[in-house]
């Protein structure tokens, strides 16, 4: 069972000894395992390549996405596994003081990164933020590497997503700017999967609809930074 992620930590990374974990890996690993399933393999990509991978049949199953009515078109997704806000990595003390997209939208000298056909791509723009201030990268450690290098000052992703990384990376002297709840609420993610793959689907969130806001499942996410209230979000 092929299962394609990406280097974002606490969703999905490489740790110390060599193994490919996060709360989104280690979910899908429990749900495989439940499912009678034995040759779970992770398989390692950029964003851009997720939902073409499925198409083709390079994997079953991606990491958490965010569920839009434009992937809807080319993917199926399980009910929701984390609901979580977009946060701004910038670098350490904020030295422009962005609070969010509007932030951002009204510095018109701020250049902004963001992961090619993302949803904080389509969020900055709706919040005004120009074509001329966003920088487009394939992947999230060249994403990071700008706001450190100084050549943008901000970085839009899951909030989740940045916070995780400034842990594992505490000499890059990065700092995270969660965008609230009044400017753009949480958004839910999802597994995806084919849309030739409906048993699977149905397979998944029959062990999902199990699992999710068990004792299990809260230890199991609390090891990845994820508190009892943001689990909550996606067991209501």
């Amino acid at each position: 069972m092929k299962f394609a992620y990406l280097i974002e930590p606490p969703f999905n990374y490489v740790d110390t000894n060599g193994d490919v974990t996060g709360c989104d890996v280690e979910l899908a690993r429990h749900v495989f395992q439940e499912l009678g399933i034995s040759d779970f393999e992770p398989v390692e990509t950029e964003f851009a390549e997720l939902l073409p991978g499925l198409v083709d049949g390079r994997w079953r199953m991606t990491t958490g996405l965010f569920g839009t009515d434009e992937r809807r078109q080319s993917a199926q997704f399980t009910r929701p596994i984390w609901a979580l806000p977009d946060g701004l990595l910038v670098g350490d003390g904020n030295p422009m003081g962005l609070t969010g997209y509007r932030s951002l939208a009204s510095s018109r000298d701020a250049r902004l990164a963001v992961i090619r056909d993302q949803f904080q791509h389509r969020s900055a723009v709706e919040f005004g933020v120009s074509d001329q201030q966003i920088v487009v990268f394939e992947t999230y450690t060249e994403a990071a590497k700008a706001v450190r290098d100084g050549a943008v000052d901000a970085y839009a992703s899951v909030g989740r997503a940045h916070s995780g990384f400034i842990e594992q990376h505490a000499d890059w002297q990065l700092d995270l700017v969660l965008v609230s709840a009044d400017e753009k609420p949480p958004a839910f993610g999802s597994f995806a999967v084919s849309w030739n793959d409906t048993g699977l689907l149905n397979d998944v969130d029959a062990v999902l609809s199990e699992f999710l806001g068990s004792d299990a499942h809260r230890q199991m996410v609390a090891a990845f930074g994820f508190s009892n209230a943001e689990v909550d979000l996606v067991t209501i």
